[in-house]
């Protein structure tokens, strides 16, 4: 039987999971058959990343879907938008939180200091 389910990824006290579709009998980080998704729960708030038609091909194959990944696809359709078409290939619950890059522009370009490598060389040396 194939179960879609959550795969444990990243690194100590750091997770972020997939979502797989894997063979019932195999280990919880096993071989998967194929990738379904994403889920990061550091995010604030949570990220979600699925393909739906994946998951509507594998669920009329017979899958059935761990706990965890049914709350997360109910969850899921209850925080989209309704505006948005419901057969998107992928869907975001929600997005990280856009970065502030402060970038300034010299017009001159001989203003920037240079160093010189065999200075720096030297430097590196002595130390």
């Amino acid at each position: 039987m194939v179960k879609i389910r959550l795969r444990r990824m990243g690194t100590k006290k750091r997770p972020s999971y997939r979502i797989v579709a894997v063979d019932s009998r195999t280990s919880c980080n096993g071989k998967f058959i194929e990738i379904i998704g994403t889920y990061n729960p550091l995010t604030e708030p949570s990220t979600v990343v699925v393909d739906r038609e994946k998951v509507s091909n594998w669920v009329n194959h017979g899958a059935q879907l761990s706990d965890r990944v049914a709350k997360l696809l109910d969850n899921l359709d209850k925080t989209a938008p309704q505006s948005e078409p419901k057969d998107d290939l992928t869907t975001k619950v929600a997005e990280q939180p856009e970065a502030k890059v402060n970038l300034e522009v010299n017009d001159t370009a001989n203003d920037s200091p240079t160093i010189d490598t065999e200075t720096q060389v030297n430097a590196e040396e002595k130390k």
